[in-house]
């Protein structure tokens, strides 16, 4: 468990889950904390320290899913003409750009930090799904993938 002296900002709604957004003294940086992993809460003595509202938008709104910070790179995500019927529907990203390919699947792209949670929610496609780029983001999905079928592998499938 770590402590740490945050200035409150705002609460945020996300996926079924209240978060904190804060400005965290002890990275000097704003954070988005989960209500529900915090354990003894204390007021502080110190005023807590306000950011504008623009800043809170900016950094904690930015990129991809619950993380913070300004996106690191722009995900290039393909799925196929089976999933594209509800893929081209969502949204993903208040920044996302997406189109059309000629042979009926449909691109998407997605600004993040973070890549934890932009994978988990792509691997919910399975084969509809394909990583694109950035070539980093296309191997680290590789290598979940194979994670994945070690699971499922027994001495005799070897």
């Amino acid at each position: 468990a770590t402590t740490r002296d945050v200035s409150p900002q705002r609460l945020a709604h996300y996926r079924d889950n209240w978060y904190l957004d804060a400005w965290d003294h002890g990275k000097e940086a704003l954070r988005s904390f989960a209500l529900d992993r915090m354990r003894n809460p204390k007021v502080s003595e110190q005023a807590s320290l306000d950011r504008e509202l623009a800043e809170l938008d900016a950094h904690l709104a930015s990129s991809y899913g619950i993380f913070s910070g300004p996106p690191k790179a722009t995900a290039v995500l393909r799925f196929s003409e089976h999933a594209s019927r509800w893929v081209a529907d969502e949204h993903w990203h208040s920044q996302q750009e997406g189109h059309w390919l000629p042979d009926g699947r449909y691109e998407l792209k997605v600004p993040y930090s973070n890549s934890r949670e932009l994978l988990m929610d792509v691997l919910k496609y399975g084969p509809d799904a394909e990583v694109v780029g950035p070539v980093s983001l296309r191997e680290e999905m590789r290598i979940l993938l194979q994670l994945a079928i070690g699971s499922y592998q027994t001495a005799k499938d070897s």
